[in-house]
């Protein structure tokens, strides 16, 4: 058997190796709870607005209600969508073939809401809104309201998100057969 010289990663590089081979089962779902706690915020809002008929300042999903900063903080939804952006960027080395068009799919779709955001975290700090609006605005909120859109942003992520992490733990794909992570059981 030969042995290589070559030390193991360290640092960032050893972690993002750990994180796409032996963690990533851990870390997919670590990173799916989030992500679906998240848009259920998004979900519950509109519920709490068609469903309920709450007034739109009062729909603020299930943490909104005690925290009700949460719903207006700029800060936090950006923290939460570059959060969101790194975490794809992160996890998508451990994806192969398909799943990986899939997740590469939803990362670019993340990084477009993550630019939405960081335009409307931009204008919250400047006190300066978009086309002169009394709050800060988006370039597609300009033509679908706040509260649908991030729903829609949340939605259009998440389910190539979900279609790459279902077909990269199918057993027997031969486009994960590349894969360095046991997400997929062996047949």
């Amino acid at each position: 058997m030969a042995t290589s010289t070559e030390a193991p990663p360290s640092g960032v590089r050893g972690g993002l190796d750990a994180l796409n081979s032996r963690h990533h089962q851990l870390g997919l779902r670590i990173f799916l709870f989030i992500v679906v706690a998240h848009w259920a915020e998004h979900l519950v809002q509109a519920i709490q607005i068609y469903a309920l008929g709450w007034p739109l300042p009062e729909a603020r999903g299930v943490l909104g209600v005690p925290f009700p900063w949460l719903v207006t903080s700029e800060w936090m939804h950006y923290g939460y969508a570059l959060l969101m952006m790194i975490g794809l960027f992160m996890l998508r080395p451990g994806f192969t073939g398909a799943s990986g068009t899939w997740w590469k799919t939803s990362l670019g779709l993340q990084i477009w809401h993550h630019l939405e955001h960081l335009l409307l975290l931009l204008q919250a700090l400047a006190g300066a809104y978009l086309l002169d609006k009394a709050a800060p605005t988006s370039i597609i909120q300009l033509i679908m309201p706040r509260v649908e859109l991030h729903l829609f942003y949340n939605t259009l992520v998440t389910i190539p998100m979900v279609i790459a992490m279902y077909l990269h733990t199918r057993a027997g794909r031969s486009d994960n057969a590349s894969a360095r992570c046991h997400c997929a059981p062996k047949d």
